[in-house]
């Protein structure tokens, strides 16, 4: 279960409702623990998910719907073939919620 820890780097200008929240998270947890191959920071703003090509639909539509609440995000997907990469990216005044989301994915490649 998300503790309100989990939570604490949600920003304020984040329009999903409160009790969506741990739902939410634990589908992207899902994803991490599943799908996601590995992880690089192209920069301060800018993270690459290098994702299985099996769970592009459902990477698609859990990206769709937090892009929104939390506008702010930019998903940029890379299909090719054998390989998905998933290019995630903010603002600098957000860089805290992707260090936060990439701390995330990598404790999900490691479960």
């Amino acid at each position: 279960m998300t503790s309100t820890e989990d939570l604490a780097w949600v920003p304020e200008s984040c329009t999903l409702p409160t009790a969506g929240r741990p739902l939410r998270l634990a589908a992207f947890d899902d994803l991490f623990a599943t799908s996601l191959r590995g992880q690089q920071k192209l920069s301060a703003t800018l993270l690459r998910w290098d994702l299985d090509p099996a769970a592009e639909a459902t990477a698609r539509e859990l990206t769709s719907r937090e892009s929104r609440c939390c506008s702010f995000f930019t998903f940029t997907f890379h299909p090719d073939g054998e390989a998905l990469w998933l290019d995630v990216e903010v603002p600098a005044e957000h860089r805290d919620v992707l260090d936060a989301l990439g701390e995330r994915a990598v404790a999900g490649i490691r479960a």
